[in-house]
């Protein structure tokens, strides 16, 4: 038969035990999953819509831009810019993040190749720590449409061909074919296979 001192300590271990639980309960309740302080947020101060761009967005220019500014309704810290083409060639700007805030950025391009358009893609943290991005195009030359032109043209080619409107089609990465090696390599999905049985059906 167990003692009145087994007991009592039993008593206090599950006492105990039961508290640790509680306290654990209340500690989960109290404190829910905390998402990143730099997640996307809406804009819902209009952050984007105020911001001034040049070249403008959707604009056509005559020649190729030597420069892009941002200008940002508030100090900000601009942690990304891109640029890339109408069929996503990136273009090496040498962003470097600086994480000093300021209203306006300017940064130097380097010679822009015929294309027809361009994409800015940029991410600003505002003073808040609310990460916000936006996005805009431009176009140079003579014969050069306005961007948003030239992307209605081909949703409505892909829609021709395609006959949904709800598909995109993504264009393949470039496929480089080398010859210059012993034995000579050609990158997938191409494969070339060449051997003296094929070469004498050929012939």
């Amino acid at each position: 038969m167990a003692s009145v001192q087994d007991i009592n300590l039993k008593h206090v271990q599950m006492t105990v035990a039961s508290l640790m639980l509680v306290c654990f309960s209340l500690g989960l309740s109290a404190q829910p999953l905390d998402l990143s302080r730099y997640q996307k947020s809406a804009d819902i101060t209009g952050f984007i819509d105020k911001t001034e761009t040049s070249p403008n967005d959707d604009e056509v220019l005559q020649n190729a831009p030597t420069r892009i500014r941002l200008q940002f309704p508030s100090l900000s810290r601009l942690v990304k810019f891109t640029l890339r083409t109408d069929s996503r060639d990136w273009i090496d700007i040498q962003f470097r993040y600086d994480p000093s805030a300021s209203e306006q950025y300017i940064m130097q391009l380097p010679a822009l190749m015929d294309a027809a358009y361009y994409t800015a893609d940029w991410a600003v943290l505002s003073s808040d720590d609310i990460l916000l991005r936006g996005s805009f195009s431009f176009a140079f030359g003579e014969n050069s449409q306005p961007p948003s032109v030239t992307r209605a043209a081909q949703e409505l080619l892909l829609e021709q061909r395609y006959g949904d409107p709800t598909i995109r089609y993504v264009s393949p990465p470039r496929t480089e074919i080398i010859i210059d090696r012993d034995p000579p390599q050609f990158d997938p999905p191409f494969t070339i296979k060449l051997n003296s049985e094929t070469s004498q059906k050929e012939n």
